[in-house]
């Protein structure tokens, strides 16, 4: 597959048969109200298809699909054993199905193919596998008592588990909702943004081929204000699993108190510092996964390390090597195995990020990029860029931008790196460069995030969770801990004669 070139690609785009209808009870359909709406490959401005647009009607059809399975006890009273086996089946499919998975997400939101079919598509196969080998190597509890007493302490499905995700990882994101709550044995219901929900449709066909039954995934593709707020609102879903904007995580919570009280778990903005100190002893390095923390994916990832901190005595050998790697990292065509960046999402995302720089032009010092670019003449291309010596109050600093915008920002002192690094709403990730081991737990201890990636950035895997402080929101992907927001723990308490 790597050995694969753009003509290869463009080919297989061009056969590829993409999905459009709602996933509901185990089948595609329309959505109920007949209306559609396109789905955009921001490389180059063409409408791929229609797909159904779902609203309230449909997510209660789903929801109630998902019910029906959860309490007849299909997938949530099956044997674990049996329900690691179909895990582990929908992970051989998307492997199977590599290349078709990476080309949705590659031509629906904008990503490289080559990131799209290394690491998206392999990470999804990955994360299913992962949890359904946890299925059966989870164990409940017997709680101590007297005589005559057993008290057991057991964890349960939560029932219908309503997932709405973001358009920078379709499939990833998917995965990383669906896959521990189908472990768990819930229902899902599953809300893509309507930006990239074409390789979340493909997920439910492959879920269905590898045997989950009938309602227990469902995918409503929609509008976030019709269909993700249904979800919310739905007075039958008992958890809310969400990632994408605070903003929106916050109606999310609203939505849960205006209705059942459901459980939410939101996992939202992020604008992490990344810390260089002068005893870094590998400034290439430093350099090599600074510009990757910010331009993979070209800057959309929550937990994109946006603000990069330098000592003063390091910081123009640094901004010099970031420059030249930037220089490298140019947007192409999503389907060229050779562009390091693709394009970004759609319009509306593109035209922010332009702001954002164009304001910064007239308050920062610009390094290199800065500009929209075209590829053949069309297209949705940010080139990559780097603003030094940005002042903190500066929005390039503050705000989340979502895109291949880097500010950096000199200090004197480990005491004000840190506290110019706390001095923001999110509390996503962070990452420190030293070869000081005191220091780096030092500060590592201090800086209010979820994630310290010392000496590299933005580390995750299936084995740690993966979330916020303050508003980055609360919620938990990945690890064992991720079964926390999916299951309820249920005592049952015999008494006996002893």
């Amino acid at each position: 597959m790597l050995d694969l070139t753009l003509q290869d690609w463009r080919s297989k785009a061009a056969s590829l048969t993409l999905p459009n209808r709602a996933f509901i009870d185990g089948k595609f359909v329309d959505a109920v109200s007949g209306r559609t709406f396109d789905s955009i490959n921001p490389a180059t401005g063409a409408v791929l298809t229609g797909v159904a647009e779902c609203d309230a009607a449909d997510v209660d059809l789903a929801v109630a699909a998902a019910r029906r399975a959860f309490e007849d006890g299909r997938w949530s009273r099956m044997a674990p054993g049996d329900r690691k086996a179909v895990l582990l089946k929908l992970a051989d499919l998307i492997r199977a199905n590599l290349e078709e998975m990476a080309l949705l997400d590659c031509l629906d939101m904008g990503k490289t193919i080559t990131d799209a079919a290394t690491v998206d598509a392999p990470g999804s196969a990955h994360f299913f596998q992962w949890y359904a080998e946890a299925i059966d190597k989870i164990y409940d509890e017997v709680a101590p008592t007297g005589p005559g007493d057993l008290a057991l302490v057991r964890r349960v499905p939560l029932g219908v588990v309503g997932a709405v995700v973001p358009w920078n990882f379709p499939l990833d994101m998917a995965t990383w909702k669906s896959a521990a709550a189908l472990a768990a044995g819930n229902s899902v219901v599953l809300k893509p943004a309507e930006q990239s929900p074409l390789s979340a449709l493909r997920l439910a066909e492959l879920a269905a081929e590898a045997g989950v039954p009938d309602g227990v995934f469902n995918v409503v593709p929609g509008y976030g204000a019709t269909a993700g707020k249904a979800l919310g609102l739905h007075m039958d879903v008992d958890c809310l699993a969400f990632t994408g904007s605070t903003a929106t995580g916050k109606l999310f919570m609203q939505y849960s108190g205006q209705s059942n009280l459901k459980q939410v778990w939101p996992e939202t903005g992020g604008k992490s510092p990344n810390i260089v100190f002068a005893d870094c002893g590998d400034l290439d390095a430093a350099a090599d996964m600074a510009a990757f923390g910010i331009f993979f994916n070209q800057g959309e990832v929550c937990s994109a390390n946006s603000r990069l901190y330098v000592e003063r005595s390091v910081k123009d050998a640094l901004v010099e090597k970031l420059a030249e790697r930037a220089q490298g990292m140019q947007p192409g065509d999503p389907l060229d195995p050779d562009s390091k960046m693709g394009a970004i999402v759609d319009e509306k995302q593109t035209q922010g990020i332009m702001r954002f720089v164009e304001e910064g032009k007239t308050s920062a010092d610009l390094i290199t990029g800065g500009e929209r670019v075209q590829i053949d003449g069309k297209g949705c291309f940010v080139q990559p860029t780097i603003f030094s010596d940005v002042a903190q109050d500066n929005p390039l600093a503050r705000d989340e931008i979502f895109g291949p915008v880097l500010s950096v920002i000199p200090f004197d002192k480990e005491e004000d790196a840190v506290t110019m690094a706390n001095d923001s709403i999110y509390g996503l990730a962070a990452s420190v460069w030293t070869d000081d081991l005191s220091r780096a737990c030092r500060v590592s201890d201090r800086l209010n995030v979820g994630t310290v990636s010392v000496n590299t950035v933005d580390a995750l895997s299936a084995q740690t969770p993966f979330g916020g402080m303050k508003q980055s929101g609360f919620g938990r992907d990945l690890s064992l801990h991720s079964f926390d927001k999916y299951t309820a723990l249920k005592t049952t308490w015999i008494k006996y004669r002893a």
